[in-house]
């Protein structure tokens, strides 16, 4: 995360993460600082280690969210740097790592916009 890409304003917006190139949400935090957040993903907080979880405030605002064991409907957000493709990260959690071969197939569309032509024989499938 750059200084010179982090937002001015409270309400952040979006910017491409310098790795990858997919977008990600700005948000402040309660330290009075900025995270890039995963656009569209807020998982159930329970499925995300203390330490990773990013409850949203009613101000707009994210803190991290350490209290064990959450609410069960509680949802958070998780950083892009989680689940950006262009990070070599450990196998965190099944889901983590679904949504980060995802976002790999993602950038690979956007890089390449031909469709794949299908084979010229398929398979037998029996």
């Amino acid at each position: 995360m750059g200084a010179s890409e982090k937002p001015r304003r409270l309400d952040g917006g979006q910017s491409r993460c310098p790795r990858c190139g997919l977008l990600g949400d700005w948000v402040a935090t309660l330290d009075h600082d900025w995270v890039l957040l995963e656009p569209d993903m807020r998982p159930l907080a329970h499925t995300v280690p203390a330490d990773r979880r990013w409850i949203e405030l009613s101000d707009g605002r994210v803190t991290v969210y350490g209290v064990c064991p959450p609410d069960q409907f509680q949802r958070c957000r998780i950083e892009h740097d989680l689940a950006c493709p262009a990070q070599p990260l450990p196998d965190l959690w099944p889901w983590l790592t679904s949504l980060r071969t995802e976002n790999a197939r993602r950038v690979e569309r956007q890089t390449d916009p031909k469709p794949r032509t299908p084979p010229e024989q398929w398979p037998d499938a029996g």
